[in-house]
């Protein structure tokens, strides 16, 4: 596990001191097995290496070897319906198709087929390099984790809660300063209750406000922390229920606070029974009163709107000037309503500095592109589950000048906050990073080989094939037995208008129009079950082919969080048939899909931009359909649309306000520090990017 989580955080390994050479052959096997997985060591590390025993060296392929596997998704067999698929699938008419896939249905029985001879694989991939890495510069992940000024990803929590489960008490001393988001000194407090013996003391420097004790309770009944999703509270221990009731007393007047939220406050009551601590809490027994009993409370929030609706906005602002980061969300809506909306913006201006620097960042991506006319809005809700929601663009226009004036603002106070940080030197960035959004959004960020953030656009790179991969598997999980299990992985090709032009999937399997073919539908798996899907990206382009939705849909209807294992990814693929139908080291990426949803889309392909624009996203499942491609047309087609107009800060602004703020723009070759996809800061170092420059 240790192994794993370094390679994906800083793609490096732990190697002990080595207590004697091995002979060459030992260090070249392992190398070669790296290799056939598409990973390969760094100088420093196979210098390193030589000075290992061969059971040093057998210890760290035990190790290292199955942690790839399993992030390529390398760890299990494939056998597709046509194992000799594609040239199988294309050969096959489409009623000789249709008789086998009727035949599977009624029997689960496959068509009799001799696996032929394959052609050895002649990809030439460039491979992933592994470096050296040390026990202290491990640690120094959960640090950076806690210091993350953005929520984490699912991923991210769970590797956090691995260091408090291993070091116990020993991980105090990985504690920041400061945990800068609320959510995370959440995770922090249950992680502290859990495994240290010191978590109570603790406690008081990360739970100041009503809604941290009510998150900390979420965190210790296993809940969204971010308060987006109801959490089922579970039964607290006595001392429990006093420590939170405690926490609450602590925190004077919380009324208003827990009005924020009275549905889970509610709930969370019914566990803490206040009533009995009435006279040790007397003020968090009143406030479980109101919120229980539904008392009328003028709230800070009810008096804001009050003030707007009735076109009192200098009222408005006078409440919001003490509460800056709430005054920059609203902002756009003030600046429609306002008779004099040059006054927003300096009451904006005058309160700047103490808006959160991801709050800043997308106002200044928002009113940048206000006036640029895009057809479509997109929201990413808070919540555990990707869900986007795209609505048609009806705003007013605004002011150019008033846009401009509130981005000057944002790159004003982002500067000047930047310039407080430690000098970087000499800095290049690298504008391929206007490819990548900056990572705000990564509380459902899905675990990947590679976490980036949605709407970030990768090069598809070299190879004429794409070939896309799913695999997953029914069984027990938590002693329920999932039942049959069929999962189904399709693609949707649309024009440049994202007009649709033909789709692949179980009921289509192959284009007599260009060259793409599906590797047959799988309606169960015991054992395990895997479907492909490739397309040759000239043929698409050719025939007037440019985007691709990938969607995966359960069409058994359990939730991919109920499945033991369901992953996909992609490869590419010079010579499609050459070497086997999954080779791990030709895997570009690899998702695992595990929300709490029946339909996702992970990628969309723009073949003519030669992309990939990473989604990670989920869709509802239109209730008069089954869950598969022609149910769910609409939704991807906006996901589509959404995700390829997409408005968000990206990495070259960040880095970009970093340089001017902190060091001396220079060409690459000269740069100490290099903004860069391949660079000393890139773009898959979500930890480094939220702890150390938000």
């Amino acid at each position: 596990m240790q192994q794993a989580i370094y390679i994906r955080h800083r793609n490096r390994v732990i190697v002990p001191p080595g207590d004697g050479g091995a002979p060459p052959q030992y260090l070249a096997s392992l190398l070669k097995n790296l290799e056939r997985l598409g990973f390969t060591a760094s100088a420093a590390l196979i210098m390193h290496l030589q000075t290992c025993s061969v059971v040093q060296l057998e210890r760290l392929a035990g190790e290292l070897v199955p942690a790839l596997r399993q992030m390529l998704g390398a760890h299990v067999a494939y056998t597709p319906m046509y194992p000799n698929f594609p040239a199988q699938v294309m050969q096959t008419s489409h009623a000789e198709l249709y008789l086998n896939a009727i035949l599977h249905y009624l029997t689960h029985g496959r068509p009799p087929t001799v696996k032929r001879w394959r052609k050895p694989l002649i990809e030439r991939t460039d491979l992933r390099v592994l470096d050296l890495g040390d026990e202290a510069d491990f640690r120094a992940i959960c640090t950076t984790l806690l210091a993350a000024k953005s929520a984490l990803s699912p991923t991210d929590r769970a590797d956090l809660a691995w260091f408090f489960q291993t070091y116990g008490d020993a991980a105090l001393a990985l504690i920041p300063t400061t945990v800068p988001l609320r959510e995370h000194a959440a995770l922090l407090g249950a992680l502290l209750l859990r495994h240290t013996s010191r978590g109570a003391e603790r406690l008081p420097t990360y739970v100041t406000t009503a809604t941290d004790v009510l998150r900390l309770a979420v965190a210790l009944s296993d809940g969204d922390v971010s308060l987006a999703t109801p959490t089922k509270f579970r039964s607290f221990a006595r001392a429990e229920r006093r420590l939170l009731l405690e926490l609450l007393e602590a925190c004077g007047n919380s009324i208003e606070d827990m009005l924020r939220y009275p549905e889970p406050w509610k709930r969370l009551g019914e566990r803490l029974h206040p009533g009995e601590y009435q006279t040790r809490f007397p003020q968090s027994a009143a406030a479980f009163d109101v919120i229980r009993n539904d008392r009328p409370v003028a709230t800070f929030r009810s008096k804001v709107e009050g003030a707007i609706q009735a076109g009192q906005i200098d009222a408005a602002l006078t409440l919001l000037r003490g509460r800056p980061g709430e005054l920059a969300r609203r902002l756009d809506h003030l600046l429609r309503r306002a008779a004099q909306p040059d006054a927003v913006v300096t009451a904006f201006g005058d309160v700047a500095a103490q808006v959160s620097t991801p709050v800043l960042l997308q106002a200044l991506a928002h009113f940048a592109q206000r006036s640029a006319g895009h057809p479509l809005r997109s929201f990413f809700p808070k919540g555990e589950v990707a869900k986007a929601q795209v609505i048609a663009n009806t705003l007013p226009l605004l002011d150019a000048g008033l846009c401009a004036g509130v981005v000057a603002i944002c790159r004003e106070t982002l500067v000047n906050r930047f310039r407080e940080r430690p000098p970087l030197g000499k800095v290049f960035v690298d504008e391929r990073l206007r490819d990548y959004p900056v990572p705000l959004t990564q509380r459902s960020a899905s675990k990947a080989l590679r976490t980036i953030p949605r709407g970030s656009r990768l090069p598809l790179g070299d190879g004429g094939t794409v070939r896309f991969f799913l695999w997953w598997k029914e069984g027990e999980v938590g002693g329920k037995p999932t039942g049959r299990v069929d999962i189904d992985l399709s693609a949707v090709l649309y024009d440049a208008n994202w007009r649709y032009v033909e789709h692949i999937s179980y009921t289509n399997l192959k284009s007599e129009k260009y060259r793409a073919a599906h590797s047959g539908d799988i309606v169960t798996a015991p054992n395990g079950a895997c479907e492909f899907i490739d397309l040759e990206i000239e043929s698409v382009v050719r025939y007037g082919g440019r985007y691709v939705v990938t969607a995966i849909n359960a069409f058994t209807g359990q939730p991919f969080s109920t499945l033991p294992e369901c992953y996909a990814g992609w490869m590419l693929r010079k010579e499609p048939q050459s070497g086997e139908v999954f080779e791990p080291q030709t895997v570009q990426q690899k998702i695992d899909v595990a929300a709490n949803t029946r339909i996702c889309i992970p990628v969309i392909l723009d073949l003519v931009a030669h992309q990939v624009i990473w989604a990670d996203l989920a869709l509802r499942r239109n209730p008069r359909w089954f869950t598969n491609v022609e149910g769910n047309q609409k939704g991807m087609l906006l996901m589509g649309q959404a995700l390829t107009t997409l408005i968000k800060p990206t990495l070259y602004d960040l880095f970009t306000l970093h340089a001017a703020a902190r060091g001396t723009p220079v060409s690459r070759e000269a740069a100490s520090v290099v903004f860069a996809p391949d660079g000393t800061v890139t773009p898959f170092d979500i930890g480094v990017i939220l702890a150390d420059y938000l």
